[in-house]
């Protein structure tokens, strides 16, 4: 007999758990997909960016090129043998194709090299984002208390009753009241 009303309190305080791990998780998802949208635009417009560089770069070979074969069409007028000038030509083409080539490996290259960079900070904001979701979640099994962490200037969170499943907020303002009295008043909260 001693058993069944344990059973139901630990059914009682799985459901719970899970309605308030559903809760937490569903305002950090989103502003986890929030900040990984903000990271994706300036990934895409600095690759945008990236993109027109190259492009111009691309444009200025090709005026080189058309510079190039000028200055060969000149050549070749002044020169006797069309079959030297043709050598020439095709190795200064050659050469102009092997610097736009490089120059092209060498922008993807610092642009993998970015996006993997990104990639790890995104990774670690996921991370930290999930040890924080853990961390309230414990805070709330153990003292029925979240607090909000992220501004230091306040005393603030929710005070969690299970079996009424009432969130209710408290904020204290740490110049005002000492660690006390905010601490016995939260006690009191809790308690009522």
């Amino acid at each position: 007999m001693g058993e069944t009303p344990r059973r139901f309190e630990v059914d009682k305080l799985i459901s719970f758990s899970d309605d308030l791990v559903s809760f937490l998780k569903g305002e950090k998802y989103i502003d986890g997909l929030r900040q990984s949208l903000e990271q994706f635009k300036a990934l895409q417009a600095q690759c945008d960016t990236d993109y027109d560089d190259v492009q111009r770069s691309l444009q200025d070979h090709e005026k080189k090129i058309k510079w190039c074969k000028q200055k060969t069409d000149v050549a070749l007028s002044e020169v006797v043998a069309d079959a030297e000038i043709e050598s020439l030509q095709e190795e200064l083409e050659e050469e102009l194709k092997r610097e736009i080539l490089t120059n092209e490996i060498n922008d993807l290259e610092r642009q993998r090299v970015s996006v993997e960079e990104r990639r790890k900070i995104l990774n670690k904001l996921e991370q930290d984002e999930l040890r924080a979701e853990m961390k309230l979640s414990m805070y709330a099994s153990v003292s029925n208390v979240i607090p909000y962490l992220d501004d230091q200037s306040k005393i603030s969170g929710h005070i969690v009753e299970r079996d009424k499943k009432v969130v209710e907020k408290f904020e204290f303002d740490p110049m005002k009241t000492n660690v006390f009295d905010t601490c016995n008043s939260i006690w009191k909260m809790i308690n009522l």
